[in-house]
This record gives structure tokens, C-alpha cells and sequence, in this order.
């Protein structure tokens, strides 16, 4: 039994920022009907990598597999006045309805949050767009480098003297979901004290400028890169093999020798340079330079146990392979093999959470409609003649 179980969610969100929080709920046992339409298809259906290469297939796309995970689909116009009013008797069953259009959608389609009450006076409503629905920025359209662009991410990112450097991902995408998810958390929490529902507004711009809060107290005055404002040596350095590199942090003297005597640079704790943390810092680049050179014979993940038992905070830096195929994660639980029709037998995320008594169980992504006839016709209580029309007339399509 997951610990969401009987939770019932209308995920009307598509792409990241809403799809990653519902896939949360969904493997902690929510059930998550997933509204998508064959006429706007969802662009993370569309985002690579694909199957077999297969970019016209919309199950194929292992980002959409991964991002939406145990969750169900069927599909909805919900263009056609019809199709908007079959989606209303879904937010009549549902706990929690989510959302990420551009600001405005919802009401055009006459789905807006009073409409939304009216059919259920307790829903809530989860909202997640790049700026809100308030303030001076609501209804700015945008993705999640919008969001970084505009909550100093990046500005702050790239090496000194670079231009702003925008994240390799939608980071925004990434960060919004977490609190979406504690803000939907925290509206059952309400509903079950007071009866209430309540609509709860996520932007992205907030919360990415939320986790880098303390960098604005005291902005630096040129962008740090992988250096520290205390710590030297702070960064990451080369190791032996193409592009393999480790990361090392030293926060003391006692982590310094450890360091150097393990690197095989014994003659630098005598270097009046790097005497002090202070002295390591003014002359930080010659520092690394240094331990460039005797790193870059070792092997990364060897150097990296020898450090980390000398108590010398270091990591092998992993690529996507090496996380992919991390035997400490796999150990951990956090890739699950599922088996998608369409994708095979796929490692998919779990939750980076664990509790006891109320395991998650992660399934397969929807292939698109699956659950039509499940839905339709099992929770609305729709005949068979029915649904078949309404396809036939584009509607549930």
C-alpha cells in the first residue's frame, strides 16, 4: 500500500514542471490520470531520446517514459465544448487537479478555478507556470531557461569573465515540481483540517531563486566556477583516461596534509604558497595547477575511496553512463527496471525517498489513450457506444 493511495489526481500538466511532480505522487501510489490530446501532443512526447529512433512514435520518447512514470492516459479536446465537459467529470472525482498552461488557458476553456469549485468545492488546484498568476509578471510565457535567465541562475553560472551561461536543461523544470508537490501535500493537509480546497500558484522564477537565496546576500564579485569563497583547494580535477575527472574539497589543515600525502604531494605541504587556507586561496591557481598535475595520473574512482577514508571529501565526477549504470544506485533502489511496450525493459528514477511501512512501486509511462476505455468507461461510467462516437467526432481524441 503506497502512502498516497486513495488520492485521486486530474494531471491536465504537460512537458516538465507539472508531469515531474504528478510522477511523485504517482509512484507513492496516487492515481493519476493523465488528460493529453492527439492534437496538441505533449512536447515531452516529442523530446529525445527516442527508441529506436523512432521520433514519430509519441510512446516512444524515454524523457516523457521517465517523467511519468505509474501514472495513466486518455485524451481529451478539450478545445470541443464537449470534450471540456468530460474533463469536468474528471475534476469531479478528483482530489487534486494540475495544471501548467500559460495563465489564462484554464478560463478560456472554461475550466478556471471557480468553474473548477462549482463542479468540486473541495478540488484543489495545483498551478505551475515560469512566473505565477500574480504580481507584475503574471502571465509571462516561457520555459524553464526562462526561469533561469530571470532568477539569476544564469548570471551566476559559467567560468569568470564569461557571458551568462544558461543551464544544460530546463532547470526550472527541475526545481519547481519539488515544491509543487510539498504545496499539493500541504492543501490536503489543509483540506483534511478544514473542509476547504484550496488553489495553489507555483511560478519557477521563485524557487530557483529560492535554493540560491544565500548567494544573494553576498553576490561575489566575479563568478566563482567550481571554486569556494573559504575552501582551497575547491574543484574538480583530471584523472587518468578521456574526460575523466575527480572533485575535492578541503576545509582544514588536517584534509589538507591527507591530501597531499595521498596525491603524492608531500612537498607541497612545505610550499610557502600553500602554507595556510588563506595562503591556498591567494594563490589558487598555481594551487591547481599542482594538484592537476598529480591527479592526472590516478584513477578517479580509486583516488577517490583513498581520500574519502583518509576523511577528505572527494567524488569521482560521473557521467550519464556512469549514473546510469551506478551499481551503488541500483543497490539503493533508485533505478527500478520497468517494462514499457514500447521502450522494453527500461531503468526508470524512483522516488529519492524511503519509507517503511508505505513503499513506492514504480510503473510503466501510458503509452497515449491507453486508459481510455478504463477511464471513459470505468470511473465515468460511459457506455461503449459512447466513447466509440465521441472518438469517431475527434472529441475524445
Amino acid at each position: 500500500m503506497g502512502a498516497l493511495d486513495r488520492l485521486r489526481i486530474a494531471d491536465f500538466s504537460w512537458v516538465g514542471a507539472g508531469p515531474r511532480a504528478t510522477k511523485d505522487l504517482a509512484d507513492n501510489g496516487a492515481e493519476v490520470i493523465k488528460i493529453e490530446s492527439r492534437r496538441r501532443l505533449d512536447l515531452g512526447r516529442r523530446s529525445p531520446p527516442f527508441a529506436k529512433g523512432d521520433a514519430k512514435n509519441p510512446d516512444a520518447s524515454a524523457f516523457f517514459a521517465q517523467t511519468n512514470t505509474s501514472k495513466k492516459s486518455v485524451t481529451i479536446n478539450l478545445g470541443d465544448p464537449r470534450g471540456a465537459e468530460i474533463a469536468k467529470r474528471l475534476v469531479a472525482w478528483s482530489d487534486v487537479v494540475v495544471e501548467n498552461f500559460g495563465p489564462g488557458y484554464m478560463e478560456r476553456i472554461g475550466l478556471g478555478y471557480p468553474e473548477l469549485c462549482r463542479v468540486n468545492p473541495d478540488v484543489i488546484l495545483a498551478s505551475v507556470s515560469v512566473a505565477g498568476r500574480t504580481g507584475p509578471m503574471a502571465g509571462f510565457r516561457g520555459y524553464g531557461n526562462s526561469a533561469a535567465a530571470h532568477s539569476g541562475h544564469a548570471a551566476m553560472s559559467g567560468w569568470p569573465g564569461s557571458e551568462p551561461h544558461m543551464p544544460p536543461f530546463a532547470y526550472g523544470d527541475v526545481v519547481a515540481p519539488m515544491f509543487l508537490t510539498v504545496a499539493v501535500l500541504a492543501a490536503l493537509e489543509h483540506r483534511d483540517r478544514t473542509g476547504k480546497g484550496l488553489h495553489v500558484d507555483v511560478s519557477q522564477i521563485e524557487p530557483m531563486a529560492h535554493v540560491i537565496a544565500d548567494l544573494f546576500a553576498a553576490p561575489p564579485a566575479e563568478k566563482p566556477a567550481n571554486s569556494d569563497a573559504r575552501m582551497a583547494p575547491h574543484g574538480v580535477y583530471p584523472c587518468a583516461g578521456e574526460d575523466r575527472w575527480i572533485a575535492i574539497a578541503v576545509e582544514d589543515e588536517r584534509q589538507w596534509t591527507a591530501l597531499c600525502d595521498i596525491i603524492g604531494g608531500a612537498h607541497l605541504v612545505e610550499d610557502r604558497r600553500f602554507a595556510t587556507m588563506g595562503a591556498r586561496k591567494t594563490n589558487e591557481a598555481a594551487l591547481d595547477a599542482e594538484i592537476s598535475a598529480l591527479t592526472a595520473t590516478q584513477d578517479r574512482v580509486t583516488l577517490a575511496k583513498r581520500l574519502t577514508t583518509a576523511g577528505v571529501p572527494a567524488s569521482p565526477v560521473l557521467d550519464g553512463k556512469d549514473l546510469a549504470e551506478s551499481e551503488a544506485l541500483k543497490s539503493a533502489g533508485h533505478f527500478v527496471e520497468v517494462d514499457h511496450p514500447v521502450l522494453g525493459p527500461s531503468a526508470m528514477p524512483a522516488p529519492p525517498m524511503r519509507m517503511e511501512a508505505t513503499p513506492h512501486a514504480v510503473g510503466p509511462s501510458p503509452c497515449l489513450g491507453q486508459h481510455n476505455a478504463e477511464v471513459f468507461g470505468g470511473i465515468l461510467g460511459m457506455s461503449a457506444e459512447d466513447i466509440a462516437t465521441l472518438e469517431r467526432d475527434g472529441v475524445l481524441a
